[in-house]
């Protein structure tokens, strides 16, 4: 466990500030160059995150030389709040966004994207459609498919629930799930300090905390995400890729992301166990370091 300054502060050689999209909505950006850079890492996090729930990964990565760039998506955490975009769909915005910072990077040195979650899934779509062209693709706990008590059935609700009535509105009240027994830090990690860290960091700017979806947010994530798994050019893939999956995962289907894993070219499966709840970058630190190692290793390689 690292020391929770450099897990609630951000870096004093690290800048953050708002960026603009091309239609000109502010994104929140993290930058933190390394002095003698080996390449550049984009993490991006999942719905409703802010990039300090990674201070301390990127701390590890920057330590190894990786200059580290990150942005809250558009919508979630502190880049804004705006309504859905119901025509053209939040996941396609957020892609647009993923590529115009790309763009915005140097090309000089190997480019690494790694999302996780929802982040996961939107990097994913983001290298099937040509936006983004990483050296390499890390995805953790990616969002390939969604856990729900309703089963086969949960996205046919989700699309008939959006459809009566205003699509905007919440899904649930609370928690990251609905009618959930567990609470939400279970879900999401083991180590109650590293989710306190989260909260902090909410105290800190209270308009950056995360809210339940919407019921457009969750009809557009079950019909996009099966479309993805279905779609073709999964299997032509050819940037490396490692995954990582958490098989007793609450909140994502780590069934789903294992079976669109067997159907990359280059793909490496990191499976963990009960040991693992959503957030592997924020367990516990055997499973962390077990990750971390994995991500080292497959990094090292791309340079």
């Amino acid at each position: 466990m690292t020391d929770p300054d450099t897990r609630r502060s951000i870096p004093a050689d690290a800048s953050v500030a708002m960026w603009d999209s091309p239609d000109g909505w502010p994104l929140r950006r993290f930058d933190w160059p390394a002095k003698h850079s080996r390449g550049t890492l984009v993490v991006q996090g999942g719905r409703a995150d802010i990039f300090e729930k990674y201070l301390e990964a990127f701390t590890h990565w920057h330590a190894r030389g990786w200059s580290i760039v990150s942005f809250d998506w558009r919508g979630h955490g502190g880049s804004g709040r705006p309504p859905c975009d119901l025509a053209r769909g939040e996941f396609a915005t957020a892609v647009g966004d993923l590529a115009a910072v790309w763009q915005d990077l140097p090309r000089d040195r190997p480019l690494v994207l790694l999302g996780h979650s929802m982040g996961g899934f939107l990097a994913l779509r983001a290298v099937v459609e040509r936006a983004v062209d990483p050296d390499k693709l890390v995805l953790v706990a990616p969002m390939l498919g969604l856990k729900s008590p309703f089963g086969r059935w949960s996205g046919r609700m989700a699309r008939f629930l959006r459809d009566r009535g205003d699509p905007a509105r919440l899904a649930w009240k609370t928690n990251e799930r609905p009618n959930s027994r567990v609470a939400r830090q279970p879900l999401l990690t083991a180590d109650v300090e590293r989710y306190a860290d989260e909260t902090w960091w909410h105290a800190q700017a209270p308009a950056h905390a995360p809210k339940p979806p919407s019921w457009a947010w969750l009809a557009e994530a079950f019909e996009a995400t099966a479309s993805l798994a279905r779609d073709a050019r999964l299997a032509t893939l050819t940037p490396p890729v490692l995954m990582l999956v958490a098989d007793h995962d609450g909140l994502v289907d780590g069934r789903a992301a294992v079976k669109v894993a067997a159907r990359l070219r280059q793909a490496t499966l990191l499976r963990f166990g009960r040991e693992s709840a959503h957030e592997i970058l924020r367990e516990a630190d055997p499973v962390r370091d077990k990750a971390l190692a994995a991500i080292d290793a497959f990094l090292d390689s791309a340079v």
